[in-house]
């Protein structure tokens, strides 16, 4: 995990997410997240209520909620708030400097606010296949205080073999970027509630 010490640069960071995309496909960044607009994405996620709705699988008519798979609920981010203004912008900025420096081709990027409530989980999956679709990279970004090992809610990252490559607490401020392809991923059962973004950049934008 790299660890952002205070005072370093976006560029310096951006680069070494780059280098970790580079050398083993996926990158994990503690306290990325600039203070301000952390703090705006986590006031708008606890504030949101209704405005959750069930997580489903799939996209367009293969569109489908199965509470077996997944049980969290999710609210999209657009720029009709400061924070999604803010949060749409900084993305933008790392999909730009990814690009310049990976030639990844990234052109559309989308994101939501997720919601966990105790017990709730999201099963082993992949965000995108082989050859079918367009996501290129999945993008996850923690809003919890003081989360501790025994509140569960990890993230999991598997290799293709089905090996564990990391664990991640869902901390506040941490950022997990991987190829989408290529990294089988679960949430285990929170034990609190849970909030955190994900998000996808990719190659198209249907």
């Amino acid at each position: 995990m790299i660890e952002v010490k205070e005072g370093v640069g976006k560029e310096a960071l951006f680069e070494a997410i780059a280098n970790d995309l580079s050398q083993q496909g996926y990158s994990i960044c503690s306290d990325a997240i600039p203070t301000d607009l952390i703090q705006l994405l986590t006031t708008q996620a606890i504030n949101l209520n209704e405005r959750y709705t069930k997580a489903g699988i799939g996209r367009q008519s293969r569109h489908l909620v199965d509470d077996a798979v997944r049980s969290d609920k999710i609210c999209w981010i657009d720029s009709d708030t400061e924070a999604g203004c803010l949060w749409l912008n900084w993305t933008n900025e790392l999909k730009q400097y990814l690009n310049r420096r990976l030639f990844l081709g990234l052109n559309y990027f989308e994101s939501h606010f997720a919601y966990y409530e105790p017990g709730d989980f999201y099963k082993k999956h992949k965000d995108a296949f082989v050859g079918q679709g367009n996501r290129i990279l999945s993008v996850v970004t923690y809003l919890n205080d003081n989360w501790r090992q025994q509140d569960g809610g990890q993230l999991l990252i598997y290799d293709d073999l089905g090996q564990e490559l990391e664990s991640v607490l869902p901390e506040f401020g941490t950022l997990v970027i991987f190829l989408s392809e290529e990294f089988p991923h679960e949430v285990l059962p929170a034990q609190r509630e849970r909030y955190s973004i994900a998000g996808w950049y990719r190659a198209g934008n249907d």
